[in-house]
């Protein structure tokens, strides 16, 4: 049995899949838009562009997506994070730089008593995020 976050991006869920193409090499697993339903959904209609189902890949895990049923754009994302187990200090500093454009750092990215690499960064949609290689013994 696997648990697997299910993000909610409230109209944001496009150009947050395309951001996570970008800075962690995500893959778009299967993206299911509102309009291709066959019954509209109960209560507020989203429109028909919305995202209702996505299922990206992120290395060897998979997130789930949608816009929900609402589109107001302000997403709430709090009480988790996301880690991200980098193949090298390196990767990790990448990732951990491509997440913080126009998000907001957490904890500086750096060598730490626990890892060789880490940071936690909170990404321009309200995603945080903890990034760490190297393990130490």
């Amino acid at each position: 049995m696997a648990i697997q976050p299910y993000l909610f991006f409230n109209g944001r869920t496009e150009e947050a899949l395309e951001f996570y193409k970008q800075t962690l090499g995500a893959e778009i697993m299967m993206k299911m838009r509102f309009k291709d339903a066959p019954d509209s959904p109960p209560g507020a209609q989203p429109p028909p562009e919305a995202i209702m189902h996505a299922c990206v890949r992120i290395g060897d895990s998979e997130v789930m997506a949608s816009d929900g049923m609402s589109c107001t754009g302000q997403t709430s994302f709090s009480g988790f994070s996301l880690a991200y187990q980098a193949k090298d200090p390196a990767d990790a500093k990448r990732r951990f730089d491509a997440l913080a454009q126009g998000g907001q750092v957490q904890m500086p990215f750096g060598e730490t008593f626990f890892a060789k690499a880490f940071g936690g960064v909170q990404d321009k949609f309200g995603v945080s995020w903890m990034i760490i290689a190297g393990q130490k013994q």
